[in-house]
């Protein structure tokens, strides 16, 4: 896994984190998670309260649905509140194409539910991503010597597990991973739906394509890559989100604070958060401290950090 699939684990194990879901295809939802007197809910874009904070986490809305946490187990409600998927789960993805990934367990197997909750493929996998672009990856044996393969909705393997590390398609390739010198040395490539590898694996470290770039680390630091895999903004940062609305969340090296990038490497948001997501309808959640607010695309608070 890279470190980005074992922070979302993580995530979701702790339920404190608004990292902990994926930053990947958005809808026009006007809510946005809020973490006020102990609890989570949801505020609209004036930060007024529409669904009252009584989750132990909450997430995001995909496709109408947002996994929440109750008393450590995840489940999802619709846009009113309601609570349409029990919290039966130890971890629980994001609805893309009609599916979420789920455990039971995180150390279990791993299967996908539609929206009735009902499993649409069976818990099988020692680990799973989202469907993206009609295909999943997932791995298959044990820790030490599992394969990722690519598998359709039917579960059916469109590949088979042949990988030693792999990420579902995302605007045309996606990640897999090559074993160099040793088990725990694994360097990081794209290949494309013919499955050719067309970026060979060379970096440390790997994020999907969005907006046309990728996040990837060369010699300890995040840069982005375009589709050819030329370097198009040097790595120089300790975190690097993915960009989303024209923007990208990163952290430095030196200051060790977030702020946001536009597509040229050029801070539009100073570094001065401790934590930062992508955006979203105009807005991002950031952290400071233990505190965490939303800003609009030019660094103003929207809703205050709380």
């Amino acid at each position: 896994m890279t470190r980005k699939v074992k922070g979302i684990i993580l995530g979701m194990l702790i339920f404190g984190s608004f990292y902990a879901q994926g930053q990947e295809t958005k809808e026009l939802t006007g809510l946005f998670p809020i973490y006020r007197n102990g609890k989570w809910g949801y505020v609209d874009r004036t930060c007024k309260i529409v669904i009252q904070p009584r989750f132990d986490w909450a997430g995001k809305f995909f496709e109408g649905l947002a996994v929440v946490n109750i008393g450590g187990k995840l489940g999802y409600i619709d846009k009113n509140g309601n609570m349409v998927i029990n919290p039966n789960f130890g971890y629980a993805g994001v609805f893309s194409e009609g599916l979420a990934v789920v455990a039971v367990d995180v150390t279990g197997k791993w299967g996908y539910i539609d929206k009735t909750g009902e499993y649409a493929i069976n818990p099988q996998f020692e680990f799973a991503d989202e469907f993206s672009e009609g295909l999943a990856a997932v791995m298959i044996g044990p820790a030490w010597g599992a394969k990722y393969g690519y598998i359709d909705k039917t579960g059916k393997y469109a590949i088979n597990p042949q990988f030693s590390l792999a990420k579902s398609f995302h605007e045309g390739l996606a990640i897999v991973g090559s074993v160099k010198e040793g088990m725990f040395s694994v360097k990081y490539g794209y290949m494309d739906k013919t499955w050719k590898m067309v970026i060979n694996p060379r970096f440390d470290e790997a994020e999907n394509f969005h907006e046309g770039v990728a996040a990837v680390m060369v010699g300890g630091k995040y840069g982005y890559i375009d589709k050819t895999g030329k370097i198009v903004i040097n790595p120089r940062f300790e975190v690097a989100e993915d960009f989303s609305e024209g923007l990208a969340a990163v952290k430095s090296i030196a200051g060790g604070k977030a702020g946001y990038i536009d597509r040229t490497g050029k801070y539009v948001i100073k570094p001065q958060f401790d934590e930062a997501e992508d955006f979203s309808e105009g807005m991002a959640g950031v952290g400071i401290g233990l505190k965490r607010g939303y800003i609009d695309k030019i660094g103003k608070y929207v809703c205050n950090p709380e």
